[in-house]
């Protein structure tokens, strides 16, 4: 099979008729005219049997969906080796719905409302598909108004000849009922006070069907059950109040805990955190009541490169030898979740930490503390997460950063920046998330809000006093069966407090906890932090005398960088994925562009600074890992202009050469401006 088409469908797509025959071609490998002939593929033979059978099928087809004249003929093109098939359909005018009744529902469910809410509705072709599924709405509305056995008669009377039927739904509602007795079966380990803590049916409430697939997501969130189902098992008619009989049903928990203890242990490479390993160790339903504590440890930038080594283990990709190694990264915690916290609909986790964190030519932390978190409504639409952290440790950034940003340039001031002291802070975040699948989405939409103070008033020290606001939107519109159109807008700002150091009053945000902006989940076509401001440093005049360097206008040598974020940030991505010509079913294809900027916002300055477009095109594959993404991106503009500085070796004094320095070497051809980049998950 070489070729299969459908001509003349409008009312039913390719893909919902491919799908209802039997005859299918053959993979792209085995039909593309340019790369059959390697012998790849997936190949299909055609079946006569069947596909006289497949004219029927869609006959079947499109009576189901309301064309009773539908008519569909083939076209078929033999050669030698090869068949290509045409399925030629007339579909011709539907049977439309002329009137829709809604029978046996009065005094339980709003009629009005609930024929808006039907799936076919006056005026639709008549569609026998959206017709059960009619039926299936109201029942289930029914059995979460308390009737348990509700069921629904559909009845019709259709005529082709004038194109129009009549349709009736005529509920049996049965009688209405609440839950009884809540057996639970399958406990080992988890007590049973525990699980019916954790239920949203309860004896004695009026029955809802939807209760009962709100406990079974409950129970597999506590993170303790490798599986959980709530069902109704039966109905009792005891004797009620007053000898009046109460029909009530009896529902059934069936559980399977998991194990009680889990390991799990991981590693990999990065080309700037180079080689990196972690372990955890799990324990669920801890001390009981299905608490979970969880230990872990990950260590990063193993086997860095000493500055006299000549190994490129663990330089990042097309990267020169001024690449250095900066710290050994580490991270201890332990935290320990309980699920029902309150109540059924909250969570509250406990945590302490230990660790050594850094971003390459930006800064490094070490830090120990601990930190509270309560989530309320964590099974509703929008939860909201409230957590308050305290941690003491340091934050080391270059000195040329200081003094750049925070006219901080003496030892004095600058020694005081790194000094050890409390960081503490309240954060609340909101998440309202709308989307059909967690790792590859393709529909929906997800909107996260955080606000973070932190100030004297929570426990934190000076330079730790400031608010901090992020907002991140992203959308996802689906086009067709496969093809998404996706976009992501992230932005936020920082208010500091301001501190008086050196005589003058300074608004100092950490360097870890300020903006920063490039990467493969940023903006593509720039590195990881590569976007927006920046510092360059000469540590080695090769002159002697800076004024005549000036002077003589010398080119250095040498120079370094460093990225110092910003208190503003603006990123907006756009992308476009659509199925790959070859692996459709595991590969995806996407064109994007990227837009954004990290600035320094000043004094009443709210308008973004140089903001910076790079358009790009990557693959997207599934793999045992997840998602994962290959990207170029072109970069058009030049480096960052930033000022240029000498920072002595032996006395670590400052000295700014030029305010304004233009990087060297920032002319470069076209292949030279693309950047690839490679990250497993999807950017958003």
């Amino acid at each position: 099979m070489r070729g299969l088409r459908f001509d003349g469908n409008h009312a039913l797509d390719d893909y919902t008729l491919s799908s209802a025959i039997a005859t299918t071609k053959s993979s792209w490998f085995a039909t593309n005219p340019f790369v059959r002939w390697i012998g790849l593929g997936e190949k299909r033979y055609f079946d006569e049997q069947e596909f006289r059978r497949d004219v029927v099928r869609l006959v079947l087809l499109y009576r189901q969906s309301g064309y009773m004249t539908a008519v569909v003929d083939t076209n078929v093109v033999r050669t030698t080796k090869d068949a290509y098939i045409t399925f030629q359909i007339h579909e011709g005018e539907p049977v439309r719905v002329a009137r829709l009744g809604v029978l046996g529902v009065a005094g339980i469910l709003d009629t009005t409302r609930l024929r808006r809410a039907l799936p076919l509705q006056i005026g639709d072709p008549f569609n026998r598909f959206l017709l059960q599924a009619s039926a299936d709405t109201i029942a289930a509305r029914l059995r979460n108004a308390g009737h348990p056995y509700a069921e629904v008669l559909r009845n019709f009377d259709s005529e082709a000849g004038v194109l129009r039927a009549e349709v009736t739904l005529e509920a049996i509602p049965g009688p209405p009922m609440r839950v009884g007795e809540v057996m639970i079966r399958g406990l080992v380990d988890v007590d049973t006070a525990t699980v019916r803590r954790m239920l949203t049916v309860r004896p004695g409430e009026r029955f809802r069907q939807e209760a009962l697939y709100q406990s079974q997501r409950d129970l597999y969130g506590m993170g303790v059950f490798r599986s959980a189902s709530v069902l109704l098992v039966d109905s009792l008619l005891p004797a009620g109040q007053n000898g009046v009989a109460d029909s009530t049903v009896r529902i059934l928990v069936q559980v399977q805990e998991g194990p009680q203890h889990r390991v799990r242990v991981g590693a990999g490479y990065g080309s700037v955190e180079c080689l990196r390993a972690q372990t955890g160790w799990t324990a669920n339903d801890f001390l009981g009541g299905a608490r979970t504590l969880d230990l872990s440890a990950r260590v990063s930038k193993i086997g860095g490169v000493s500055p006299n080594s000549t190994s490129k283990l663990c330089k990042p990709f097309f990267s020169d030898t001024s690449w250095r190694f900066d710290t050994l990264n580490y991270t201890l915690g332990a935290t320990l979740r309980q699920p029902g916290f309150l109540s059924r609909a909250h969570t509250a986790s406990v945590g302490v930490f230990a660790e050594r964190r850094s971003e390459f030519q930006v800064y490094t932390r070490e830090a120990v503390g601990g930190n509270v978190e309560v989530t309320f409504n964590a099974r509703r639409q929008i939860p909201v997460t409230v957590g308050y952290g305290y941690s003491f440790g340091s934050t080391v950034a270059k000195a040329a950063v200081y003094c750049t940003f925070f006219r901080l340039c003496d030892s004095t001031s600058q020694a005081f920046l790194k000094e050890p002291r409390a960081f503490a802070a309240v954060t609340v975040t909101a998440v309202r998330g709308r989307v059909n699948n967690v790792l590859d989405p393709t529909e929906g939409s997800l909107i996260t809000a955080t606000l973070l103070h932190a100030s004297r008033a929570v426990g934190s020290q000076a330079t730790y006093e400031f608010n901090r606001a992020e907002l991140e939107m992203s959308r996802y519109h689906p086009i067709g069966r496969r093809t998404v159109f996706a976009w992501r807008v992230r932005g936020g700002t920082i208010l500091p407090q301001k501190i008086t150091l050196s005589g003058q009053r300074v608004g100092f945000v950490p360097p870890d906890q300020r903006f920063y902006g490039g990467g493969p989940n940023s903006v593509r076509g720039y590195a990881r932090n590569a976007l927006g401001p920046r510092v360059y440093i000469v540590s080695d005049t090769s002159a002697g005398q800076i004024d005549t360097i000036v002077a003589g206008g010398t080119v250095f040598k040498g120079v370094t960088t460093a990225p110092t974020g910003g208190n503003t940030a603006f990123v907006l991505n756009a992308e476009l994925r659509f199925p790959s010509p070859i692996f459709a079913q595991r590969m995806r294809l996407g064109l994007f562009v990227d837009v954004g900027q990290v600035w320094e916002r000043g004094e009443g300055l709210l308008s973004v600074q140089g903001v910076r477009a790079t358009p790009g095109a990557g693959v997207r594959f599934t793999t045992p890992l997840g998602p994962v993404r290959v990207d170029v991106a072109y970069n058009g503009y030049p480096a960052e202009r930033g000022p240029l500085l000498y920072q002595s070796q032996t006395t670590d004094s400052i000295v700014q050469i030029r305010p304004d320095y233009p990087p060297i070497g920032t002319t470069k051809s076209f292949w030279q401006r693309l950047v690839l980049q490679f990250a497993v998950g999807q950017a958003f």
